[in-house]
């Protein structure tokens, strides 16, 4: 589209940017580096972004405000799934409490991508830590629903490569659209009313259920769409972030198909949210991860994109009892 504009954001470059979620009340839009176990504010009124290190933590995969708790978020680093205190505006977060953590059996994981559906409910993924064995090729990791009640990750999916975006449908709110990056697909599933997939409950079957809603690339082509984050608009169209490809990729899941790709400086897409006073602004995370060549700046760089003629739905925040 002849309108589109992209502008980087003031703040710093990230090695690996991620997890952007926009807050309404602080119209502020939060995000991570994974690899550095930092969070970020970046404020719209202000045009400026506040960063804070994450005391006592290594990664931190994801950040979520926690409903009717201002300045408490839910934070994913490695195995653990954190309560974080953090004004916004301080040099340092501090954690108030360790919500659950998968253990010692899940020691060479962390978590990746983490995002609260209509009922306040966390669903969050894993991988294969960067320290680890190939974390790109194998499929050793899950992807969970956080049972807040309880304190505990129930599993609903394994062998995964990557968890990755997630995003529920804007037309029918019971629908979830899933990305395992290295399957090189969307999947979509009926989640039932306690938060599982498809019929896991019934056929303890993890999987069970599922559906590809679109196939990124041909079993006998060479990689061309590394999915990576996703959101969705009001409409119900999926926007995707592609890492190592310079873009984001709108997909219409009526007809499963790419209806849009909008080029954007850097490579590393990492993830994407509609976000500003109208949510007609799409916010774009970025990495730079020297995995084959030098990623040169604005690579790291969060990107504010306009002129999309599309607007989101406010995030939700996670219910904690």
């Amino acid at each position: 589209m002849a309108d589109v504009k992209v502008e980087v954001l003031p703040g710093p470059f990230l090695q690996l940017g991620e997890a952007p979620h926009w807050d309404v009340e602080s119209q502020s839009l939060y995000y991570v580096c994974i690899l550095g176990s930092t969070l970020h504010r970046y404020d719209w009124k202000e045009n400026q972004t506040y960063t804070a290190k994450l005391e006592g933590s290594t990664y931190a995969s994801f950040i979520i405000p926690v409903s009717g708790r201002q300045g408490e978020f839910v934070v994913g680093s490695g195995t653990r799934l954190l309560l974080v205190a953090w004004d916004g505006l301080a040099p340092t977060a501090t954690i108030v409490k360790v919500l659950t953590d998968l253990g010692e059996e899940e020691a060479d994981h962390r978590f990746n991508d983490g995002k609260v559906d209509g009922q306040g409910r966390l669903y969050a993924g894993t991988m294969l830590a960067e320290d680890s064995r190939n974390h790109f090729e194998m499929d050793d990791g899950k992807f969970y629903r956080f049972d807040a009640g309880r304190g505990q990750m129930v599993p609903l999916k394994s062998k995964v490569h990557i968890s990755n975006g997630l995003t529920w449908s804007a037309r029918q709110p019971a629908k979830l659209y899933y990305i395992d990056s290295f399957a090189f697909d969307i999947k979509a599933y009926t989640v039932d009313a306690e938060g599982n997939l498809g019929e896991w409950e019934t056929s303890r079957s993890v999987g069970c259920g599922e559906t590809v809603l679109i196939k990124l690339k041909d079993d006998e082509a060479a990689t061309e769409f590394i999915a990576d984050g996703m959101t969705s608009d009001a409409e119900g169209d999926l926007y995707v972030a592609v890492f190592a490809g310079s873009k984001i990729i709108k997909i219409n899941p009526e007809s499963a198909k790419i209806v849009q790709e909008i080029a954007l400086p850097v490579a590393q897409v990492t993830s994407v949210a509609f976000g500003g006073p109208n949510l007609d602004v799409l916010f774009a995370t970025t990495a730079a991860k020297e995995i084959s060549i030098p990623q040169e700046p604005p690579a790291g760089a969060v990107l504010k994109i306009t002129g999309l003629g599309a607007r989101g739905l406010p995030m939700n925040e996670l219910q904690l009892p």
